[in-house]
C-alpha cells in the first residue's frame, strides 16, 4: 500500500504561519505523525510539499502511489489543473484541511478538488491528515 501525501504552497511555513488559524505544529512535526501513523497502518507514505502548481501537477502524474492525500491549500479554489490531474490518474484522492475552510472567508469555501475526491477532511487540525491515512487505508484495503 502506497499513498502519496501533498502539502501545497505555504504549508512550509506552519508553525509560524496565521497561528490562530493553523496552529503551533510545524510541517516536520506533522510529517514525523503521519510517518509514525503510516508504520503502524504498515502504509508505504512518501510525503512531499511544494509551492508551485507546476510542480504539484508533476507530483500527481508521475509518482508511484496508489492513494493521494492532498492539502492543496490556496490552490484548493483556484486550480483547475491540480483538479484534472487527479481525476486524469484515476487513483483515490482525499482532500485535506487543517482548518475548517466551509468556516472562513466566502472564497476559500470554493473547492475544485472535491469533486474528483473521494471525501475531504477538513478543520481538524494536524489530525486531519491521520484521519485521512485510516480513510485511504480502508479504501484500499477494499481493493
Amino acid at each position: 500500500m502506497k499513498v502519496l501525501v501533498v502539502h501545497g504552497p505555504n504549508l512550509n511555513l506552519l508553525g509560524r504561519r496565521e497561528k490562530a488559524i493553523y496552529g503551533t505544529k510545524s510541517l516536520t512535526a506533522i510529517n514525523k505523525e503521519i510517518t509514525g501513523l503510516a508504520k503502524k497502518l504498515a502504509i508505504d507514505v512518501k510525503i512531499v510539499q511544494r509551492n508551485g502548481e507546476g510542480d504539484i501537477l508533476d507530483i500527481i502524474q508521475k509518482a508511484d502511489y496508489d492513494a493521494l492525500i492532498i492539502n492543496p491549500a490556496a490552490f484548493t479554489h483556484t486550480s483547475i489543473a491540480i483538479r484534472d490531474a487527479i481525476a486524469g490518474v484515476d487513483k483515490p484522492a482525499i482532500e485535506v484541511h487543517l482548518s475548517n475552510i466551509h468556516t472562513r472567508e466566502e472564497f476559500r469555501r470554493k473547492s475544485y478538488i472535491a469533486g474528483v475526491a473521494v471525501g475531504q477532511i477538513s478543520g481538524f487540525g494536524p489530525f486531519s491528515y491521520l484521519l485521512a491515512l485510516h480513510a485511504a487505508k480502508n479504501i484500499l484495503s477494499k481493493k
